[in-house]
């Protein structure tokens, strides 16, 4: 039914023929015609009349018309143009990736926040090489020695090390977790100059400057290999487990550390370096005095003084007699007390303790 009635309306109505339908379409293009000619007339009618108001030919009449156009446009654009900030020319190198990089801030491109403060273990001993071949824990300790007193033209200066067994090194390790600074003295010998009075000589006076020590700990560091590929047997170890935290023993003057807190310079660091504690069951322990900033080749500490702090690190931080001292119960009641109980503390105990000749 529908197909019947859309085919119907596609045919020419009845009666109508195709002669008729081509008139009417004449007709209509005709009238459009004629009408675009009278407006046209009536716009020619009107460009006569200015004309002959402004005495001029009706093609004078427009070429002054589109000279005045051009002028509208012109005068747009310039105010247009004045509104416009003017172009500052920069050169082609401050968009290229280098002069990018050079204008991030020093923060972006400084070292890994994550990384221990002091140099890797792997720098300073040829590890594979010397877990190639069998090495005993008296070797290594031998090795660390010798390297430590060929430093500074063989003289050793500026360095201190020594070797812990790891037993006594978790002891330590345990004590610096719970109490993790204290105060320790050095003792200083002044001369006291002689009274003319009584006519005696100078005299000797023991003085004592205080160090501020405290403990850092990092993340363990791995297991070492004799070989860099993966598959390969690894060295047999000791132990089982992972290795200790690395640590560092900051020893600071106290005076120091009180004007400028964390921004003071340590004068002695300890690093302890637990690499080899699982398969050979030693720490090594490197101390570094700080050089003074005027002269590299001067120290802002001597090696007896650093000797003495590092002495005290045992005193007071490797309990139950394990440090071959003689009273070290003594050091593990004043550092509980400097922390637990803080009125019970004395100085003077202090001072006995760690130096018995005073």
């Amino acid at each position: 039914m529908y197909a019947r009635f859309f085919t119907r309306s596609l045919r020419h109505p009845k009666g109508t023929s195709l002669k008729a339908s081509n008139a009417k379409k004449l007709l209509s293009s005709r009238f459009i015609s004629d009408g675009a000619s009278e407006r046209r007339g009536k716009y020619m009618d009107k460009l006569r009349q200015k004309a002959e108001e402004a005495t001029l030919t009706v093609e004078q009449l427009l070429e002054r018309a589109k000279a005045e156009e051009a002028e509208r446009r012109k005068a747009e654009g310039e105010k247009l143009k004045s509104t416009v900030p003017p172009f500052q020319h920069k050169p082609v190198e401050a968009s290229t990736p280098s002069a990018k990089v050079d204008s991030l801030p020093s923060a972006s491109i400084t070292e890994r926040k994550d990384a221990p403060p002091f140099r890797a273990l792997s720098s300073i001993l040829n590890l594979p090489r010397i877990l190639a071949t069998p090495h005993t824990a008296d070797q290594i300790s031998a090795l660390w020695l010798a390297y430590h007193a060929s430093r500074s033209g063989g003289t050793g200066r500026g360095y201190i090390c020594a070797t812990i067994p790891i037993d006594q090194f978790r002891k330590l390790e345990e004590t610096g977790k719970r109490y993790p600074t204290f105060v320790v003295p050095i003792p200083r010998l002044q001369q006291v100059p002689a009274n003319d009075e009584s006519n005696s000589a100078s005299t000797e006076e023991v003085a004592h400057e205080f160090y501020f020590l405290q403990w850092d700990f990092y993340p363990s560091p791995p297991i070492p290999s004799a070989f860099d590929d993966p598959f390969k047997k690894p060295v047999k170890s000791i132990a089982e487990g992972s290795n200790p935290q690395s640590s560092t023993i900051l020893f600071t003057p106290l005076q120091e550390y009180k004007l400028r807190g964390s921004f003071a310079t340590p004068f002695l660091i300890l690093t302890a370096y637990t690499d080899l504690a699982i398969t050979h069951g030693i720490v090594l322990l490197r101390g570094e005095i700080t050089p003074s900033p005027s002269n590299p080749e001067h120290f802002l500490l001597s090696q007896s003084d650093a000797q003495i702090l590092t002495l005290d690190l045992q005193k007071f931080y490797l309990w139950n007699g394990k440090s071959g001292l003689d009273e070290p119960a003594e050091g593990q009641r004043l550092l509980r007390a400097f922390h637990e109980t803080p009125e019970n503390f004395k100085w003077e105990e202090l001072l006995k303790y760690s130096n018995p000749t005073i």
